[in-house]
């Protein structure tokens, strides 16, 4: 559970080596806030406050270690944590809090339903939305999907794929409107019996 004044900056992954190391997923534009020395809490009560001892690159991963983690058996234990830091505002970013609540709309204006809740995933993060026959939706909360984000407004701007939404028309698929019956037989038409008229 994320504490009020609090926003993710990272997710932990697997471990990496035998020193403590484990994958680093960030979720901050600000790395700074992730450098050695800074404190971070968890999402975890159980783990509390941790002190970040070094963060690296090994090819195309980034690394963390921690100050209180000094072995693998330790490190595995932390995968799939977030680490948490104490909300300041980044440019264009909003809050899971802010986002509670607005309205969900498509490009032409249709409301599409209402922002429950922002879930972290491994991949990034999703809008839960509640349409207006009652079915929650995940949507990924990417730009592509979510184009406009408008807090002061009250709504968000949706631009769904085909079949995501629950309430929304289902694509459709023209080869079941075909009749295998109208369909020519392979080779071409049909060729003429042997002793026929033909």
């Amino acid at each position: 559970m994320i504490p009020d004044g609090y926003v993710i900056l990272a997710r932990l992954g697997a471990a990496n080596g035998l020193r403590g190391d484990v994958r680093l997923e960030i979720r901050t534009d600000d790395p700074s806030r992730l450098a050695p020395g800074q404190r971070v809490v968890t999402d975890d009560p159980r783990v509390g406050e941790l002190t970040i001892a070094r963060r690296r690159t090994s090819g195309s991963a980034a690394l963390i270690a921690f100050e209180q983690v000094t072995d693998r058996t330790d490190a595995e234990a932390m995968s799939g944590l977030l680490l948490l830091g104490p909300a300041v505002l980044e440019g264009d970013a909003w809050y899971p809090a802010d986002l509670v609540g607005l309205e969900a709309r498509a490009r032409d204006g249709r409301v599409l339903g209402a922002v429950l809740a922002v879930e972290s995933m491994p991949a990034h993060d999703v809008l839960v939305v509640r349409e207006p026959s009652g079915a929650r939706t995940l949507v990924p909360f990417v730009t592509a999907i979510v184009p406009e984000v408008d807090v002061a407004g009250g709504f968000v701007v949706l631009d769904p794929p085909g079949g995501l939404l629950a309430d929304e028309p289902q694509p459709e698929d023209d080869d079941l409107d075909e009749d295998p019956d109208d369909e020519a037989p392979a080779g071409g038409p049909e060729a003429p019996t042997p002793g026929s008229d033909a």
